[in-house]
């Protein structure tokens, strides 16, 4: 039966209906406290594994960017090595570079006087081959004159 049936009934006691709705309301609110906590508990249980969750994500994305941060240095490591590289290379070739152009340049040179010198000597021979055709002309002209 009810609770306050364990305990004896005296005279000038409490109201037994009361007690019983006072152990009851009592009941009913440690009970609703003991679910309120489960409930905290069970939501605290949730966060602190999204929260573990959240935290392995995190640990992954300084992992990525601590790798992607180590590339950019080594692609810019290597470039500046290669700028280098190439500098160098350039400064090594450069003074050859500009002796053969030089050497180029004298041998164009060479080749413009030579076909200078040849135009010059084929001018001279069409020349002559000219006179020597127009003398020909003139004697056939005499010729005709004196038939």
């Amino acid at each position: 039966g009810d609770i306050v049936d364990k305990f004896n009934i005296e005279d000038k006691g409490y109201s037994v209906t009361e007690v019983n709705k006072f152990v009851s309301d009592v009941i009913e609110q440690t009970e609703s406290m003991l679910n309120k906590m489960k409930a905290q508990k069970d939501e605290i249980d949730r966060l602190n594994k999204e929260l573990v969750k959240y935290q392995s994500i995190e640990k992954n994305l300084t992992d990525a960017l601590y790798k992607s941060e180590e590339q950019a240095q080594n692609i810019r490591k290597s470039a500046y090595e290669e700028k280098e590289s190439i500098l160098n290379d350039a400064r090594l070739n450069a003074s050859r570079i500009v002796n053969d152009a030089l050497l180029r340049a004298e041998k164009a040179e060479i080749k413009a006087d030579t076909l200078e010198r040849n135009m010059r000597i084929f001018k001279k021979k069409m020349k002559s081959v000219i006179e020597q055709q127009l003398s020909v002309v003139d004697e056939i002209e005499e010729l005709k004159m004196e038939n």
